[in-house]
């Protein structure tokens, strides 16, 4: 996410729809075989767990894949580029990631 903000002047992808998860699962498959980082996290607030958007976009689509997303602790989600699901992972791992603009 730094590195998109900061270098890059760009947020990590929110995803909206289905339409545009299949684009990006598209997209990340053409330039890798692991799975990118998008911009959704999971982390605990006000007593309970929430999904939020880096960009502070609404929440209005997810994709998760079944047992996603983790709560046991914050996490940071990655798009499958095989199945297009969403997977919860430790924010520290290093990955490809998709920037938007």
């Amino acid at each position: 996410q730094k590195h998109c903000r900061e270098v890059l002047r760009g947020e990590l992808a929110s995803v909206h729809s289905a339409a545009r998860n299949k684009e990006l699962q598209n997209l990340a498959w053409t330039h890798t075989h692991f799975s990118p980082w998008i911009g959704a996290f999971t982390s605990p607030m006000n007593g309970r767990w929430v999904s939020l958007w880096a960009d502070a976009s609404p929440w209005n689509y997810a994709n998760w894949a079944p047992t996603h997303p983790h709560r046991i602790f914050p996490t940071c989600t990655t798009l499958s580029v095989r199945d297009g699901l969403w997977r919860s992972r430790a924010c520290f791992l290093l990955r490809p990631f998709i920037c938007q603009y």
